[in-house]
């Protein structure tokens, strides 16, 4: 696994010295996604946009990449900027200088996620904001090949007729591991996310004979070098079964036919999850952090 990983150049004086911070636009696409392609499973998110969206150019709801350039005018890192803040390539060095530019942007976003001494520094860069949590350890892991345990054969990827019975669990999931409603005040942004994800086929679930459901997880960023597992849940009824292991190894075998390596990070001191997850066949090739707002 290590070997797949390719790391950002290190960092230097003359790079932290000369830097210019700006929006990027569709002419920085493909430096942008030079930049991404350095450490494809940690940055898979920016990548996924891109492959999605096709420019680096801000987008018609309003989010933003931000750049940082050298002094010969290179792309040396980079910042996503909508409903959350997420570095890309970014050292903690580069980290003030950004943090500088989200102030004066004065925007709302939920949270900061992403390689943890960037995102780290960013938050320290962003002084007076208070969080209500920052997780500031959670293992990034990855699995290039086929998982360790045999497959769920019941784990299937949704449609559109499930939403009704996967929607409630999505909210469910998100309440216990983010602390409160994502559907709270009637906002329906997180029934859209869970409608869109069902139609690009980034959605799984293993249901029981009364539609229930009993594990689901999704894709929630793929590029075309890696996919990133998000939302992963047994319904509390049934845990204790093994269904996350089988229901794991079934989203291996689906997120393998869009990208050659599976990522997903979990926090450090959810020690049943990452179990799982290792026994599934993932290892631990860097870390994450994430300050939610």
């Amino acid at each position: 696994m290590a070997k797949m990983l390719q790391r950002a150049a290190p960092w230097s004086p003359s790079r932290s010295r000369r830097r210019s911070i700006r929006t990027l636009g569709h002419e920085d696409t493909l430096e942008l996604c030079e930049l991404a392609a350095l450490d494809p499973v940690a940055n898979v998110f920016i990548a996924s946009h891109v492959l999605t969206a096709g420019t680096a150019a801000p987008t018609a709801s309003g989010a933003e990449i931000l750049g940082a350039f050298d002094g010969d005018g290179r792309l040396t890192g980079a910042c996503w900027l909508g409903a959350n803040i997420v570095p890309v390539g970014m050292t903690a060095d580069d980290a003030p200088a950004f943090a500088e530019v989200v102030r004066t942007a004065d925007r709302r976003f939920a949270s900061i996620f992403g390689p943890a001494e960037a995102t780290l520094a960013l938050y320290n860069g962003l002084g007076g904001r208070r969080a209500r949590d920052v997780r500031a350890i959670q293992p990034l892991m990855a699995l290039d090949g086929g998982p360790t345990v045999r497959p769920d054969p019941l784990v299937r990827v949704t449609n559109l007729d499930d939403f009704d019975v996967l929607a409630p669990a999505c909210v469910a999931m998100f309440e216990e591991e983010v602390g409160y409603s994502p559907v709270l005040g009637g906002n329906d942004n997180y029934y859209r996310r869970v409608r869109q994800l069902i139609q690009q086929g980034h959605s799984m679930a293993r249901f029981g004979d009364d539609r229930e459901v009993l594990f689901k997880a999704e894709l929630g960023a793929v590029s075309s070098a890696a996919t990133q597992v998000q939302g992963v849940w047994v319904n509390p009824a049934h845990r204790g079964l093994g269904l996350s292991h089988g229901g794991m190894a079934a989203v291996v075998g689906f997120a393998r036919k869009l990208a050659p390596v599976v990522s997903l990070y979990v926090n450090d001191y959810n020690h049943r999850a990452k179990a799982c997850y290792e026994r599934v066949g993932f290892e631990r090739v860097g870390t994450f952090a994430t300050v939610l707002f």
